[in-house]
């Protein structure tokens, strides 16, 4: 920054005074951020291509995402800002560490709520979305936040839109390869299905019947390709709701089986989709879990979200059945134990015509459901159960129903007959769609054996005073042997594995490892999204189109809403808004052999598809002839070399690569992140990226909430015009009250909301405190990872360390600097240095709330001195700067320095003025002094506490004795009180 510019700022903020107010801040910030843009403070140089310059990038970089915005109507609340905030602290810091950081911020643009809007209103939701993106746009700016302005962008973009559907096809057009090594060492990766195709055609590949692959027909050879490319179409089951015209995701609907708009029933129907075969990575996506820096609890949650599970399939031979009926287990060592079966109620079984006319001789009228026949039984049960979400079905509360097929199974281990029922709390998309029930050992099998009067055969010994019920833990084997096999006796690891050896000699059975995972269903019958780049042909075969024709944008149509239904005409079917343009979907194409008629789909992709790669876009933005340079995104995201910890370990080179930090809410913990690791798997099978993970480092930052004010009627009052009064009671207690207009009214604690009348925007902030003093208040609160409450009345504390910080530079009265050029006293040299160092330990672990309690000390005693010294209060300066970015650069130009401080090196402590003064420390056990210890005259009462306990003289004393508690006065005294 120039002179001059300083001048310039210093004639605007006299007009209203030099006292740092919340107008004085206001012009400063909105100065400063006119500065950083108009001359690319925040650019982050890519090592190639049209963002590079001439200069060498710094080998250091540090590339730093927050999780991919909805631009919502509603604008932004206080509590939106908190992981921008973090973020921008977090990359300042790095910046001034001399790294290269990356930080930019799009938009996840498409989305139902603008789709929503536009069926009411009839406004394009284009023109909805690009108003939302300006207001939250405005409001982010405001807060000062160091992003790239280059590397913005919108998932709806049409360049955006394009290389989403190239990555579409690029999934289309593989197919995943158990036995292909990858460039990780590993076994298994996607590979171009041209490849495929050339092998079967050659021969050293075999086709799933046998036959050579020049005696296939072309249908058969495109059957036997698209059953291997891992975006597919298939029948899957999806929440068809007909009062909405619209599939519906698992969380759009109740726990009653409705719709959350409209209170429409819901129902299970079996619909053409796109399926994309996540599953192929299921293992991947557990193992590679071990290679990147997530919270543990994300970790749990994306390996349960998957479930693997290792145990194996049992065939149970049904009388009349083409097919055994297959089960999976993890548990084949309690065979022995399985006293009935039960199907989900949309089984093949049940449609194969084997579900006797009649009840079978001792059939319990509990198993009948009141049904004159099992096939009346089953037919109900299953209209039912089709009005039931997933989530309903699998709720653990509620109580356990189903009916008895008719048929009987058996059991392969023991020829023993066993009723096969069927219920709801079994799912066809889970496993085989079929359980062999252990009442003994599964408490969801005993619930229902006892309802159903079904026997319960114990096959695993339980311990000493169980009180009976089903016993899930481990044990010795017992009541498991017929005339080729014993078990009993053995643990739960050696009986499994002997179980699945017999199953295996027998052809009975066979080890297995399954999955939760299902196949990502792809489609939706929607309007605003990206349009699927392929076509049909008058066959139904489906075309990619080529890369020449991309992207396919979406086209205007008369209404935005899908034809909706009689609420419960189950049998209806979708007709998606694309569908009502005809001159879209029908189109004359040459796709190699010459022009012809072909209909594109009316389904679009879901918004999960734009945020599956966006993290790859922000390193190549303007990149239009690939999806990013491989020089910058190995520069970015490439592989980790192997680093050294502080402690002395190594950790080892690591190819899973990725973001260096991504920070985010913890509702994104499995769909969203498991999504984007799937796309970037994919593309790392092929050969277009060289890191495995996109996200190596995952932060979830807490969230701020709110209190609300309700009435005795349970209205919601105004949260900002409600009074606290404290008065003392007979007893001396103090509980506040709260009352509005007179009347008392009753906090509780929640989230921000318009219907809770408590919302605070950042825009009141902005105008009544400044930015910067927002960001203070907001990383003062308390660590990042908690969630705490908000509470305006405390913005003003942070608003006065600003003030005092700017009057330790400033005069309040002239304006003029006033810090002295005089060498700095020792004690503020040594407080200088501790606050340096300490900072930088906390910043550089994301403790920012400790890092400006750390600096408010220091803040403090220079506010005590005569005349504030340059040496102390420039270094102070450059601490706040990564959290209040605008007040430091004012400061720091009327200091003297004409260039920004946002790559100025972070300070650091000098080592001499870290040695501390050290005082003698009498050590006492029992009252009588053992020892004298020297400690530094600052050391903390814990670590007091660690030394007394070590030393060599106290442990004689002891002896054998235990501690029964240790006084300290630190730093000169510790009493250790021995235990009798």
């Amino acid at each position: 920054m120039s002179t001059n510019d300083a001048t310039t700022t210093e004639e605007r903020v006299s007009q209203t005074g030099h006292r740092y107010t919340a107008a004085l801040a206001g012009q400063i910030e909105q100065a400063w951020q006119d500065r950083w843009e108009e001359r690319g403070t925040f650019h982050a140089d890519n090592p190639s291509g049209d963002l590079s310059t001439s200069r060498d990038v710094p080998a250091e970089k540090f590339y730093l995402l927050d999780m991919f915005p909805y631009p919502s109507g509603k604008g932004l609340h206080v509590g939106h800002p908190l992981g921008y905030i973090a973020t921008d602290v977090v990359g300042r810091y790095h910046r001034m560490k001399g790294k290269n950081v990356l930080h930019a911020l799009g938009y996840d643009a498409f989305g139902l709520p603008a789709e929503q809007y536009a069926v009411q209103t009839g406004q394009h939701p284009r023109v909805t979305t690009e108003e939302n993106i300006a207001n939250m746009r405005t409001q982010l700016r405001r807060l000062g936040l160091a992003h790239d302005p280059r590397r913005t962008f919108s998932t709806t973009d049409p360049e955006f839109v394009r290389w989403t559907q190239w990555i579409f096809l690029q999934i289309f057009n593989s197919f995943y390869d158990a036995d292909a090594e990858r460039a990780d060492g590993g076994r298994g990766k996607a590979r171009p299905i041209a490849e495929l195709e050339a092998e079967l055609a050659a021969g050293t590949r075999e086709t799933p019947d046998g036959r050579p692959w020049a005696e296939l027909d072309t249908s058969e050879r495109r059957r036997v390709i698209d059953d291997h490319r891992l975006a597919y179409i298939s029948e899957a089951p999806v929440n068809w709701c007909p009062g909405l015209g619209t599939v519906l995701a698992n969380e759009e609907v109740t726990a009653e089986g409705r719709s959350e708009r409209g209170n429409f029933p819901v129902f299970k129907r079996n619909l053409r989709q796109w399926m994309l075969r996540i599953t192929a990575y299921a293992d991947r996506l557990v193992d590679d879990l071990d290679t990147i820096d997530w919270p543990e609890k994300v970790r749990s949650m994306q390996r349960n979200w998957i479930g693997r599970s290792t145990g194996a399939h049992v065939d149970f031979g049904v009388d009349g059945a083409a097919e055994p009926l297959t089960v999976f287990t993890t548990r084949p060592d309690t065979l022995f134990g399985a006293t009935f079966m039960v199907v989900s109620p949309e089984h093949p079984l049940l449609a194969d015509g084997i579900v006797p006319a009649s009840w079978p001789e001792g059939t319990k009228d509990a198993w009948t459901g009141g049904a004159a026949t099992p096939a009346d039984a089953v037919a109900a049960y299953q209209q039912a159960a089709a009005s039931k979400t997933d989530a309903e079905r699998q709720d653990e509360g509620r109580t356990k129903t189903g009916v008895f097929t008719g048929i009987f199974a058996t059991n392969p281990v023991n020829g023993d007959a066993v009723p096969v029922f069927t219920a709801d709390y079994v799912l066809m998309g889970y496993g085989t769609g079929a359980i062999m029930a252990v009442p003994a050992e599964d408490e969801r099998d005993y619930e229902f054996a006892q309802v159903y009067e079904l026997p319960v055969i114990r096959t695993v010994h339980p311990p000493e005073g169980f009180d009976g019920g089903a016993f899930t833990g481990e044990g010795v084997t017992i009541n498991s042997a017929n005339a080729e096999i014993s078990l009993n006796g053995l643990a739960m690891a050696e009986a499994k594995q002997t179980i699945t050896e017999w199953l295996e000699a027998k052809a009975a059975g066979r080890g297995a490892t399954t999955f939760r995972l299902r196949d990502w269903l792809f489609s939706r019958q929607r309007y605003w999204g990206e349009p699927f780049p392929v076509v049909y042909d008058e066959a139904g075969q489906v075309h990619a189109l080529p890369d020449s024709m991309l992207p396919v944008d979406l086209p205007e149509v008369p209404d935005y809403s899908p034809r909706t239904f009689d609420a419960d005409d189950a049998e209806s079917s979708p007709e998606p808004p694309l569908g009502r343009v005809p001159e879209w979907v029908k189109v004359e194409l040459d796709l190699g052999d010459g022009v012809k008629t072909y209909y594109r789909d009316t389904n679009t992709m879901p918004n999960w598809a734009g945020s599956s790669w966006y993290e790859l876009r922000y390193l190549d933005p303007r990149n239009d002839k690939a999806l990013v340079d491989p020089e910058v995104e190995q520069y970015w995201m490439g592989p980790r070399p192997a680093t050294s910890l502080t402690d002395g370990t190594t950790v080892p080179a690591n190819v899973s690569g990725g973001a260096d930090l991504y920070v985010g809410g913890v509702e994104h913990a499995v769909l969203h992140l498991l999504y984007a690791r799937f796309w970037h798997k994919v593309l790392f099978d092929l050969g277009y990226l060289s890191s495995s993970e996109p996200f190596h480092k995952l932060f979830n930052q807490g969230y701020i909430q709110a209190y609300a004010y309700a009435d005795a009627r349970g209205q919601y009052v105004p949260a900002d015009e409600v009074v606290e009064t404290t008065d003392a009671d007979d007893n001396g207690s103090a509980e506040p009250t709260y009352t509005w207009n007179g009347q008392e009214v009753f906090r509780e604690y929640g989230k921000m909301g318009k219907s809770l009348r408590n919302i605070v925007t950042p825009d009141e902030m902005y105008d009544d405190y400044g930015a910067d003093t927002f960001r203070v208040y907001e990383m003062s609160m308390g660590p990042l990872d908690v969630s705490r409450p908000w509470d305006t009345r405390a913005v003003v504390g942070s608003q006065r360390f600003l003030q005092r910080l700017w009057r330790n530079v400033v005069d309040e009265h002239t304006g003029e600097t006033t810090v002295a050029d005089t060498p700095a006293d020792l004690e503020t040299r040594k407080l200088v240095a501790r606050t340096a160092d300490g900072v930088e330990t906390e910043m550089s672990a994301m403790r920012v709330n400790t890092a400006i309690a750390r600096m408010i000390v220091l803040n403090n005693h220079l506010t005590a001195l005569p005349a504030v010294p340059r040496e102390a209060i420039e270094p102070l300066v450059l601490m706040v700067a990564p959290i209040a970015p605008h007040i430091a650069e004012e400061l720091w130009s009327r200091l003297g320095h004409p260039e920004s401080l946002a790559r100025e090196p972070f300070p650091t402590a000098d080592p001499a003025l870290l040695v501390e003064d050290t005082v003698v420390c009498v050590v006492q056990v029992a009252g009588k002094v053992r020892d004298r210890l020297d400690v530094p005259a600052s050391i903390g009462e814990d670590e007091l506490k660690a030394l007394a306990l070590e030393s060599a003289a106290v442990r004689r004393t002891l002896g054998d004795k235990g501690v029964r508690t240790v006084i300290v006065r630190a730093p000169k005294l510790v009493n250790i009180v021995p235990a009798k």
